[in-house]
């Protein structure tokens, strides 16, 4: 992971619920909540929770004596979610790092975790540190995207900046959010981890969007792909997000735009 990929900050805490979240985001948030709280956890951790899709989703299925920590490196992005959730004695929010967590052994049932593993500079540190925290038989729960030639949108912003910049193509989205995506190497990551059972489920979805210019903001302006084109021409971010959206727009209409995309979601058991 480059040091580019983990700057979640300005604008892009907004920009990233306000377009990300709904694209692609919410049906695989309903889907982790709808897990999570079939195994009825009195205390759950989630670790990479961004702007707080899961967490919406999750606090309503919770008992009233619940306890749920919520963190994310990014203090901005954790901020936005706080904000966004609202008061809740249940609900304790920290900036905390998924590979050092600042809690004590078998503290919690559950640790979850919504498209985080991608980014972890050391994945078999971070599920490490998720076995450390969880109770025996308690449950590791997180999903990673399939590659990118599964995620429609994503790969046809990709494709359309590399004709924006051929000498050096963004390659963001190719690289680590959709670069994680063998099955194989999840299981053995784990299993180094300590982790002696895993059950993976690949689950598609579909994105949609009023109009092919929001999928293209979302991941332009929205994640760390705007980074990228920033570094590589100031003042070209318009001119790139009109590209991407014209791309989108000739494959699939100038209206409202659907396409396929697809996570593995994954139960480890501590």
């Amino acid at each position: 992971m480059l040091e580019t990929d983990k700057l979640f900050a300005g604008s892009i805490p907004e920009n990233y619920d306000r377009y990300m979240v709904p694209l692609i985001f919410e049906p695989f948030a309903v889907d982790l909540a709808q897990r999570a709280a079939s195994l009825s956890p009195g205390a759950v951790l989630e670790t990479a929770a961004g702007t707080g899709v899961v967490t919406r989703a999750l606090v309503p299925k919770l008992s009233s004596g619940a306890r749920y920590i919520i963190t994310d490196l990014n203090q901005p992005m954790l901020d936005y979610a706080a904000l966004q959730q609202g008061s809740d004695n249940r609900l304790e929010w920290r900036q905390a790092d998924a590979l050092a967590l600042p809690f004590e052994n078998a503290a919690f049932d559950l640790v979850c975790c919504q498209f985080g593993a991608m980014f972890f500079p050391n994945r078999i540190s971070g599920y490490r540190e998720a076995k450390r925290v969880l109770k025996p038989g308690g449950h590791f729960l997180f999903n990673v995207w399939d590659r990118i030639e599964e995620n429609v949108f994503a790969d046809d912003v990709t494709n359309a900046l590399a004709t924006v910049f051929p000498d050096d193509p963004p390659r963001f989205l190719a690289r680590t959010p959709h670069g994680y995506h063998d099955k194989a190497l999840i299981r053995a990551e784990l299993k180094e981890a300590g982790f002696s059972h895993a059950v993976i489920e690949t689950k598609a979805e579909q994105s949609r969007a009023r109009s092919p210019r929001i999928p293209a903001l979302a991941y332009c302006q929205g994640t760390v792909l705007r980074s990228e084109i920033e570094a590589r021409a100031p003042g070209k971010l318009d001119v790139a997000t009109d590209c991407a959206a014209s791309a989108i727009a000739d494959r699939h209409g100038d209206s409202e735009v659907v396409a396929k995309i697809q996570a593995h979601v994954i139960m480890a058991v501590a």
